[in-house]
């Protein structure tokens, strides 16, 4: 994981000052875990998901499972789930989602990252010599495949609000980095 969404996850979990349970889906047992953050000395309890565990590290452990069927976990279960560089590399994401919903409780937190795509803005000199070039001046950077086992999605601030947050109150989508990586939190009501 870039430092610099680490540093964003930080940011947006430290503003809430979570104390209860908190789950990380596709969490790995290593320092890049966001069950690591300093703003997560208070919770209560750090579980991760993965397709591979079960393991142990530091204050934290990872299950094996299925994030399309957690049924390791009780409906509002989780005072914030964080989900990070997962949905892109899930053919069936909704699933994913409708479970991450099932297993946070109500007014809990959700955070989840993505890569994204986005217009960026470019400065009068660039849109005079790219101008020229008409499919470069309105094209959009993306990060490369990475296929880990697979890479299906880039997601669009749009796509975050609408549908990976749909029905969350109090969304704030933040873009960190070029190209960029989305991150998206909403409160579930």
């Amino acid at each position: 994981m870039h430092p610099r969404v680490y540093e964003e996850f930080e940011h947006i979990v430290a503003a809430r000052n979570i104390r209860g349970a908190v789950l990380e889906v596709g969490a790995l047992p290593d320092d890049t875990s966001l069950l690591n953050m300093a703003s997560l000395r208070h919770a209560t309890e750090k579980i991760g998901l993965n397709l591979e565990g079960p393991s142990s590290y530091r204050d934290f452990h990872v299950i094996q499972g299925d994030a399309h069927a957690m049924t390791c976990f009780a409906d509002s279960r989780f005072d914030a789930v964080l989900c990070n560089a997962v949905l892109e590399h899930d053919p069936c994401f909704w699933k994913t989602l409708a479970e991450i919903r099932r297993v946070t409780r109500s007014g809990g937190l959700l955070v989840i990252g993505a890569p994204g795509y986005a217009t960026l803005p470019y400065p009068r000199w660039a849109r005079r010599i790219f101008g020229r070039m008409l499919p470069l001046s309105q094209s959009t950077p993306t990060i490369p495949v990475h296929n880990y086992p697979g890479d299906y999605y880039r997601f669009s601030e749009q796509a975050f609000r609408e549908v990976l947050l749909a029905g969350m109150r109090d969304v704030e989508i933040r873009s960190v980095l070029v190209p960029p990586r989305l991150i998206g939190l909403g409160i579930k009501p």
